[in-house]
């Protein structure tokens, strides 16, 4: 059974309640016990607008969800990259909830949990790029990532929309192939784009300007 935004069930608004209270726990809990500023909320912001409006741009569109995009991810990943992992979560789950309320679709609120607020959380992962040597930038941040979301989006297929897989195919298979044919798509756009000397510098003066505001 599917349902439409306009009945929305008090158990989904609970379960929406809860990714709230576990986004600001692990900002809260976040290692270098960050505080938002001034600077940090209009990046949030700004980044949060881009990467909606970069997703109204598919250049394919699979039947059960996702799509391919002109690297809507990258500025999320951009975002964690210089503020941190936490920031990046909550940023992420943030832009989630927007990408739910956008399509309005879902088929069980632990579907929702998984495809929307979770999922675009993982990107927040960026931020473990910045362990790696300065010379890959953002490329091991975005893998990272987009493994993270990978793996929501997979959970998702194998329970809620394994009946779609073709007569004879393993669940599992269908499930990684169905969600890579359009993160892998999409998470070399965002490593071509991010590879670019000048985004590269960008991300560079964003997380000097960062540390240098702090």
């Amino acid at each position: 059974m599917s349902f439409k935004f306009s009945s929305i069930t008090s158990v989904t608004w609970a379960v929406v309640a809860a990714c709230l209270i576990i986004g600001i726990i692990i900002f809260i809990l976040s290692k270098d016990k960050r505080r938002w500023n001034a600077r940090m909320i209009a990046n949030a912001a700004l980044c949060i607008a881009l990467s909606f409006l970069l997703s109204c741009i598919r250049l394919y569109k699979l039947p059960q969800g996702g799509a391919i995009t002109p690297a809507s991810m990258l500025p999320l990943f951009l975002f964690a990259y210089v503020y941190g992992l936490a920031p990046g979560i909550l940023t992420g789950a943030a832009y989630g909830f927007l990408q739910f309320i956008q399509d309005a679709y879902f088929v069980h609120p632990f579907e929702l949990l998984l495809d929307y607020p979770l999922a675009f959380a993982m990107l927040g992962l960026c931020a473990l790029g910045r362990r790696f040597p300065e010379q890959w930038g953002m490329v091991p941040g975005i893998i990272i990532g987009t493994f993270g979301r990978f793996l929501c989006a997979f959970l998702s297929g194998l329970i809620f929309f394994g009946m779609y897989a073709p007569e004879g195919q393993n669940v599992f298979v269908y499930s990684a192939v169905y969600n890579g044919f359009y993160l892998i798509p999409e998470a070399v756009i965002c490593i071509v784009i991010a590879l670019i000397p000048q985004i590269r510098k960008l991300a560079k003066q964003m997380a000097l300007s960062d540390a240098a505001y702090r």
